[in-house]
């Protein structure tokens, strides 16, 4: 069986990688870009990344954000690819969204305000010498689709495989690139309402220098996992953020 994920869009695609087999610690949820996910009861998962890469620098990553109030799942690494976390209950913003239970601009008022939180934790000492003047906890990939709704704590964010230090613009720019993406998206029935969301992130938000989008566009057009019809999509999306920002 192949179970489907939601990519960075919010589309639903297969995702080869996602059928159980006889070693997995449980069901298989979901299957991401990096990570298999697996129920192991109620209350706790399992993320495995498929390529193997040790787990370890995610944990401490979580656990140094939820001690500075980010709204993150507890996580304990469990050695090598594997990360034990907690199962959230819950909707995703996009499905809050799609359901109209949440209203676009106090969706987007979340989106910022979750970016925002996450940019004034501290760098944690470790990485302090690696660190550049200006750089903050990114996130890279905060959407819709990667914020839960959940009954345990309220909004909380999850998805952190891309999570690294870096510029806060280019955080901001990449959550604007891929709304932008689903409001060009000329066979998204979700386009007009992306395209309003698009407007009142980019107004909640902090000043978009083009040099910060220039970047995002450009990391956003070589991701492997993009499926097809997406990679053609980002200069067009890049241009829709670019023109209402101006």
């Amino acid at each position: 069986m192949v179970h489907a994920h939601v990519d960075a869009n919010g589309h639903t695609v297969p995702h080869p990688h996602a059928a159980a087999g006889p070693d997995d610690p449980g069901p298989v949820m979901d299957a991401g870009a990096f990570a298999t996910l697996y129920a192991l009861d109620d209350t706790r998962v399992l993320r495995r990344y498929r390529s193997g890469a040790d787990a370890g620098a995610e944990a401490q990553l979580l656990t140094h954000l939820a001690a500075h109030g980010v709204p993150v799942p507890w996580a304990v690494h469990r050695g090598g690819p594997d990360l034990e976390m907690e199962r959230l209950h819950g909707p995703t913003l996009l499905q809050g969204l799609a359901s109209g239970e949440v209203p676009i601009v106090d969706a987007a008022r979340l989106l910022a305000d979750l970016q925002a939180q996450l940019h004034a934790v501290p760098v944690p000492e470790d990485l302090l010498p690696g660190a550049r003047a200006g750089h903050v906890i990114v996130h890279l990939d905060l959407h819709p689709g990667t914020v839960v709704l959940s009954d345990e704590h309220g909004p909380s964010v999850v998805a952190w495989g891309s999570a690294t230090l870096g510029s806060p613009h280019v955080d901001v720019a990449t959550t604007a690139l891929l709304i932008a993406e689903v409001a060009c998206d000329d066979g998204e029935e979700h386009a007009r309402a992306a395209r309003a969301l698009l407007a009142a992130f980019l107004h909640a938000s902090a000043a978009l220098p083009d040099a910060a989008l220039d970047s995002a566009a450009a990391h956003r057009i070589v991701e492997p996992w993009l499926v097809p019809g997406e990679r053609e999509l980002v200069p067009r999306a890049a241009g829709l953020v670019r023109a209402m920002v101006e």
